[in-house]
């Protein structure tokens, strides 16, 4: 039986053109909005005040709901009236005090992060450790250079772990 070389070509060329090809998107350039909208977000003051009000915000719930759950000691002594005033004052302080102690972390935080990342001109972990570390430094100075240390390894770990999270889900 002789083969013939037109049908083996054709059936070559059937089978490529078979296979889906990605479709080519063409490429897109930024517009002016979108450039000047990455140039205000890689001002590093820019980032800080975001990242500190978006701290205090958090910061403000969490003492909202961390408040909620605290129970007088006198409770059974206490009105009805007496436990709402109460628990109203105690989720207020808690929430202030939550909110400054979150707003101080995130302005510190994004503006080291901000700060060592255009140093360096990297984006990488080592701006995270070196954030984290001036973070829970700052934060726990006021206990002695013995916190200080402490609050810097313990938050520099907790920035690299976050970090690594993050990293995972993107």
């Amino acid at each position: 039986m002789s083969t013939n070389p037109d049908n083996e070509t054709q059936n070559a060329s059937s089978s490529t053109q078979d296979a889906p090809k990605p479709p080519i998107e063409p490429i897109h350039l930024p517009t002016i909005e979108e450039i000047r909208g990455q140039d205000i977000w890689n001002n590093c003051a820019v980032r800080s005040v975001v990242s500190g009000v978006m701290g205090g915000g958090l910061g403000l719930f969490m003492g909202l709901f961390l408040g909620a759950l605290d129970n007088p000691l006198m409770q059974e002594e206490m009105t009805g009236r007496q436990q709402l005033i109460f628990q109203a004052k105690q989720m207020g302080r808690r929430s202030w005090s939550s909110c400054k102690a979150f707003a101080i972390m995130g302005v510190v935080f994004s503006a080291s992060e901000c700060v060592v990342e255009k140093v360096r001109a990297k984006h990488d972990i080592t701006n995270t450790v070196v954030a984290g570390c001036a973070t829970g430094g700052a934060i726990s100075a006021r206990g002695g250079p013995k916190a200080a240390c402490v609050g810097c390894a313990g938050f520099a770990a907790f920035s690299v772990v976050i970090e690594k999270f993050l990293e995972r889900h993107s």
